[in-house]
């Protein structure tokens, strides 16, 4: 494994260079999960982000908060490092991987607790749920689950030409390509074709595996086997041969898009399917 400790990473999650799947992602990620929900689940969702709040419309909030002063406890949730050696063993361990300030699936299991604790305002529960919808699209971006090189951040590659990082292609660069851009428009139709592949496509036969750990009893266990499962692309495909300095809008990412639309409809299935079970236990 090249080298990364949790703090030096705690540290990179303050930057701007961490954000999984960006905007479009995160959007697509929460439009799926709207097309998906109960309607119990939409009257949940409504009553606690406010009628006529979208999911889609609050999926990177926890993104903005994080970089405020009151949100910035939360840097450490977006991601969990997995101490691995990549390319030729990926794995996550909650006890070698969550550090001490949390991670990802601590998050994960703390927030489906709050938000359904009627002891707490409905603002926190709110602000829960919108966590939940933000982490339930982080944790299925492999590089959220991986401490190498700081989430592939310190890796420098080009995209058409100009200089980035590894990380930053699978948050933004490449999702915005395969979408065909940015805006609502576009993260319609790149959802509705997402959503075709779950109903009747490619992902039919594989959506009931999405789902095989969704007890809401059972959260922590459940994250975990989501970030174990995106962390295994790791090896598959993200970081299988070495890009340094490459150029990835090319061959990279033409073998990057399979693996970047599976992980989005993921996402965005299971987190439909999570706030109906949430919602039903209410």
């Amino acid at each position: 494994m090249r080298s990364s400790t949790a703090a030096t990473l705690a540290l990179v999650a303050s930057s701007s260079t961490v954000n999984a799947w960006g905007a479009v992602g995160h959007a697509t990620v929460g439009t799926i999960a709207d097309h998906y929900l109960t309607s119990q689940a939409r009257s949940y969702v409504s009553s606690l982000l406010g009628a006529g709040v979208t999911m889609s419309s609050v999926a990177s909030w926890a993104d903005d908060y994080r970089y405020t002063t009151a949100g910035k406890f939360s840097a450490p949730y977006h991601f969990i490092d997995a101490e691995d050696s990549p390319p030729s063993a990926c794995s996550v361990d909650l006890n070698r991987d969550c550090g001490a300030g949390g991670c990802i699936v601590s998050a994960i299991a703390n927030y489906t607790q709050r938000v359904n604790d009627k002891r707490y305002t409905i603002a926190h529960r709110k602000e829960s749920l919108e966590f939940l919808i933000h982490f339930l699209g982080d944790i299925t971006q492999p590089l959220h689950d991986e401490a190498e090189l700081l989430g592939g951040n310190q890796i420098p590659v080009l995209w058409d030409g100009n200089k980035t990082n590894l990380h930053a292609t699978w948050d933004t660069q490449m999702v915005e390509k395969d979408a065909g851009g940015y805006g609502q428009a576009i993260i319609t139709s790149f959802s509705n074709k997402l959503i075709a592949a779950i109903d009747t496509g490619a992902y039919a036969s594989q959506k009931t595996s999405w789902i095989s750990c969704t007890n809401i009893n059972t959260a922590s266990a459940c994250a975990l086997s989501w970030a174990q499962d995106a962390n295994k692309i790791n090896c598959a495909y993200v970081l299988k041969v070495d890009e340094t300095n490459q150029e990835l809008d090319g061959a990279y990412y033409t073998g990057a898009k399979p693996y970047i639309e599976m992980q989005i409809a993921k996402g965005g299935y299971r987190l439909g399917t999570w706030i109906n079970n949430l919602a039903a236990a209410a």
